[in-house]
């Protein structure tokens, strides 16, 4: 048998992005996701700043690495205060949560 060897597809996300936000609606759509984006970019960068696997910030939080993952993962998921101030905890980090008045 043939041994199949794995290669990986390059991604370029800013040429993607150029061309999606071409798409009607995509823009906007994209746009209102932001905050959610930046949350879980802000708790990637804690994690990989405390020096953590996904295992070790959930042995500290008391739960379960694929719990950690869609905490960190920008799917439909609302975690409460309570968890992002666990997971704040387990990485280091004090939760500061603002609200910013419209400009």
């Amino acid at each position: 048998m043939a041994e199949l060897k794995h290669s990986p597809v390059e991604h370029d996300h800013a040429a993607f992005l150029a061309k999606a936000k071409q798409r009607q609606g995509f823009a906007d759509a994209y746009e209102a996701l932001a905050p959610e984006y930046e949350v879980v970019s802000q708790l990637l960068r804690a994690r990989t700043r405390a020096g953590l696997t996904q295992d070790a910030v959930a042995q500290r939080m008391g739960t379960t690495k694929s719990a950690v993952s869609r905490l960190e993962g920008s799917r439909k998921h609302a975690p409460s205060l309570a968890t992002l101030r666990r997971y704040a905890q387990a990485v280091g980090c004090d939760l500061q949560v603002r609200l910013v008045p419209h400009k």
